[in-house]
């Protein structure tokens, strides 16, 4: 998070505007001093998408701990899987009681939202929604729990290895988190580079990666930028009472678009019995870029 970033952001608040999200995307913790002193200062709700980043920590601290909320998800591949679902972090009471109304009703919501409260009211029919997770997912993550430490210390040790490996590859440069930063390393978002390997796109370098074998190996798909998604670019036939939504404005989006278009990310594993596979990775990687001539041609 650059200061330059934080300026940009600072010229788009507006009367409207009640929050800052801080993503920690790929498991990389954001810098949450300069966010939360940012938060601070326009009188913006903090939130967390920790959804790459359970157990990851910005100076000794876990991320999620540092906003009024935040989120996490559980679906498979993440370091706290459960297969599907996920859960809300906050100590804020009445955000705590709202979470519940949007995701529960009736026995829950009649149990832990204090009958005087004024959202009591409100507890047998919550929003009209179920969004709950099951059961069986959340005793299937709350099983992992005592196991994350040593996950995350598994993928620490892949992502190292594999990071050593790519230091110095043309093209690629791999990230560089803040020694204070302990990522939880969701995947290795890498910097594709085509000036560096003669103006090669980088869908030709994926195709050349994926021929060796490193199939996983891809472009992020929903981290786009949000205004290159219909959902929030043109929302009128899912949501017909946002039909005269406008929608951002060409530059809004510059930056996180020129990051989008320039990573590629690959898996990382938690086991010593898979270090041949983030091997394999690497060395696809280091193959195509050094032959990056031929594929121009």
């Amino acid at each position: 998070m650059s200061s330059t970033s934080l300026d940009d952001a600072a010229r788009r608040i507006t009367a409207r505007t009640k929050a800052v999200v801080a993503v920690h995307l790929w498991g990389l913790p954001e810098n949450m001093d300069a966010l939360a002193t940012f938060s601070a200062r326009h009188d913006l709700m903090l939130l967390e998408d920790g959804s790459h980043a359970h157990g990851a920590t910005w100076r000794g601290r876990p991320v999620g701990s540092f906003g009024r909320a935040a989120a996490f998800s559980l679906n498979g591949p993440k370091p706290l899987s459960a297969g599907e679902g996920g859960f809300v972090a906050t100590d804020d009471t009445e955000l705590y009681y709202r979470v519940l109304l949007h995701g529960q009703y009736n026995k829950r919501c009649r149990r832990e939202i204090p009958a005087d409260h004024d959202l009591a009211l409100y507890a047998v029919t919550g929003m009209g929604l179920k969004l709950r997770i099951h059961p069986l997912a959340a005793a299937l993550a709350h099983a992992q729990l005592p196991r994350l430490k040593d996950y995350l210390a598994g993928r620490e040790a892949v992502a190292a290895r594999m990071r050593r490996a790519l230091r110095g590859v043309p093209g690629i440069d791999v990230p560089h988190p803040p020694s204070h930063a302990g990522p939880a390393w969701y995947a290795l978002p890498l910097r594709f580079r085509p000036d560096k390997l003669a103006g090669l796109p980088v869908e030709r370098f994926l195709e050349a990666v994926h021929a060796e074998g490193a199939g996983e190996a891809d472009l992020p798909g929903s981290t786009r930028a949000l205004g290159d998604h219909p959902l929030f670019h043109t929302p009128g036939a899912l949501l017909p009472g946002y039909a005269d939504h406008q929608s951002p404005a060409a530059d809004s989006f510059t930056t996180a678009r020129r990051v989008h278009g320039s990573t590629v990310k690959l898996p990382v594993w938690h086991r010593d019995r898979d270090l041949h596979l983030a091997d394999a990775y690497t060395a696809a990687i280091i193959k195509v870029a050094e032959h990056h001539k031929d594929l121009v041609k």
